[in-house]
């Protein structure tokens, strides 16, 4: 009886495995994933449409905002992980659900590396900006443009001004976290000469840099380079601490002078 049991577990581990490596093959095409390895860090990815409190058609790609909201809880709380890497290729997708992200990103106490690669469109910038330090491939792009709505909408005066008001709410968080100022943001934002059907801009990933949304051009390597640095002084909690701070303190000190600098360079070309 014993023999037979330990026979039908074994059949059953085997089929399970049977099953994982049909799986793999199937959805990746590949025998093994690669991610058993063991890593104080958590890699993220945010892809396709950020969906929020609607549930999209099938056919649209999404990431769920109620999936990853335990998984940051757990890079906060897990004393094993060191820090996140967040990888983003997302088109946009729900205002609230994106912010509610990037908020909880934005407070994570453990350092935070974010990548843009392919697009980091829409609410996707907030995420991006919301990492300690950003990266963004040199091939991505990135869009600014005015808030959308989609279903009934009732065309009244307090529509508009929640509109408004939820607009200065993204705004408000992408000046807050990145080198941009809101001048030049809301600027592009609703620029109507870049694209020929749209309100908006379209930044390529050094043009990003260059307005100061993204900190760095740079790639994987480079990210998981920038991460690494950042974690080393976990080794002492009063060091992490304290590097923590300067850290903070360094990237404040550079938004504001780039927010400075474009401040006065519109100004001087309304002089103009």
């Amino acid at each position: 009886m014993c023999d037979e049991k330990e026979k039908d577990r074994e059949r059953k581990g085997q089929d399970s495995g049977d099953s994982s490596s049909t799986d793999l093959i199937r959805e990746l095409g590949m025998l093994t994933s690669g991610s058993s390895f063991r890593s104080p860090f958590q890699y993220i990815s945010i892809i396709g449409c950020v969906e929020g409190h609607t549930v999209l058609a099938q056919e649209n790609k999404t990431t769920k905002y109620e999936h990853l909201i335990p998984e940051l809880i757990a890079v906060e709380e897990n004393p094993d992980i060191r820090g996140l890497l967040l990888l983003l290729n997302t088109v946009g997708g729900d205002v609230e659900a994106g912010l509610a992200l990037a908020e909880l990103v934005a407070g994570i106490s453990k350092p935070t590396v974010s990548l843009v690669i392919g697009g980091g469109h829409s609410i996707g910038i907030p995420l991006a900006v919301s990492a300690d330090y950003s990266f963004v491939a040199k091939s991505a792009t990135m869009t600014l443009h005015p808030i959308r709505t989609s279903g009934t909408l009732i065309t009244a005066e307090p529509t508009f001004a929640y509109m408004r008001r939820t607009q200065e709410r993204v705004v408000d968080f992408i000046t807050e976290h990145s080198g941009a100022s809101r001048e030049v943001i809301e600027e592009k934002m609703n620029c109507t000469s870049n694209m020929a059907n749209d309100v908006g801009t379209l930044l390529f990933g050094p043009e990003a840099v260059e307005m100061g949304l993204i900190d760095e051009v740079g790639t994987l390597r480079q990210a998981l380079e920038k991460l690494r640095q950042l974690s080393e002084a976990q080794e002492s909690e009063a060091g992490w601490a304290e590097n923590r701070k300067n850290q903070k303190n360094q990237k404040n000190q550079k938004n504001q002078k780039n927010q400075k600098n474009q401040k006065e360079t519109l100004d001087s070309h309304k002089e103009m």
